[in-house]
């Protein structure tokens, strides 16, 4: 008999603990989940504390450094973070969250290191990308303004294959504010849920199938897990290119969100996320 077999045989106990603990059952992609003895700076150099896996150099304020951004909340776990012992992480936003010339945009995206451009593995096949979102009542967000919180730009960054937002959608004020909304490449609502404002984790997932140009959404709150939330939506996902995972906050009062705009001063606003990682998707698998 292999050595395994009698080790399993011998700690059934232990066998179905290590199982009930371990909700992540497809191949990791890319792991963003922070570990409990990170701290701020490890954020700041590639690999830092041994395990940062997101680009130290972008994409924040050009004065900034991730540690100045980044903070690491006494929260309870989201739903894959309690099984991984990791922690949750806050990206926040001020006046000095200005990227390159972009003046219009308060923005700080955290990126995978190993998502290039062209060529990731992360944007090929069927993938999931999940992360968990609560909300910081000491650092509110202003859903007046339009929010980008997690998306994929493509490689020659002149669209988004999709946009996880919330707040007031410029040009379309009949959605309402305070939703998280799925906005495809052409800026059209795909899908929508209320937006949690008492503390509690919301768990979101999407299925990219990079061949078949879909995406499905996956939803829970608290700690259940996660099913399915509405049909397979049809997307256009060509143009490669990278995840950021953070805020963007467009400005009010400009036709050039890019460049101008009206950011109120004294700003510190934050959301909190959980659980960050993608998944291999391929034959259907998906981690609820």
């Amino acid at each position: 008999m292999h050595p395994l077999t009698l080790l399993t045989l011998a700690t059934p106990a232990l066998s179905a603990t290590l199982t009930c603990r371990s909700p992540i059952r497809c191949p990791l992609i890319f792991d963003g989940r922070v570990p409990s003895t990170a701290v701020p700076t490890d954020f700041d150099t590639a690999n830092g504390g041994g395990w940062n896996p997101f680009n130290p150099s972008y994409v924040k304020g050009n004065a900034l450094l991730w540690s100045d951004i980044v903070l690491l909340p006494s929260v309870p776990a989201s739903r894959f973070d309690a099984a991984a012992g990791s922690r949750a992480v806050e990206v926040t936003i001020s006046d000095e969250s200005i990227f390159m010339s972009q003046r219009g945009f308060r923005r700080a995206g955290l990126q995978f290191a190993a998502d290039a451009n062209t060529g990731s593995p992360g944007g090929e096949g069927a993938k999931t990308l999940h992360f968990s979102v609560r909300q910081d009542a000491q650092r509110p967000l202003n859903l007046t303004h339009e929010y980008l919180n997690v998306w994929h730009e493509t490689a020659a960054y002149d669209a988004n294959q999709f946009n996880f937002q919330t707040g007031t959608i410029i040009g379309q004020p009949g959605l309402p504010e305070d939703t998280f909304k799925l906005l495809d490449r052409d800026d059209r609502l795909v899908w929508s849920t209320p937006m949690a404002t008492n503390g509690s984790w919301q768990n979101f997932a999407l299925t990219l199938d990079f061949d078949q140009n879909t995406i499905q959404v996956w939803y829970s709150a608290n700690d259940e897990p996660l099913q399915k939330s509405g049909d397979i939506i049809s997307a256009n996902l060509a143009g490669e290119g990278q995840y950021q995972i953070g805020m963007l906050k467009k400005p009010t009062g400009t036709d050039d969100v890019v460049n101008s705009g009206y950011q109120e001063s004294g700003l510190d606003e934050g959301q909190i996320y959980g659980g960050i990682f993608i998944e291999d998707s391929a034959g259907g698998c998906v981690s609820v």
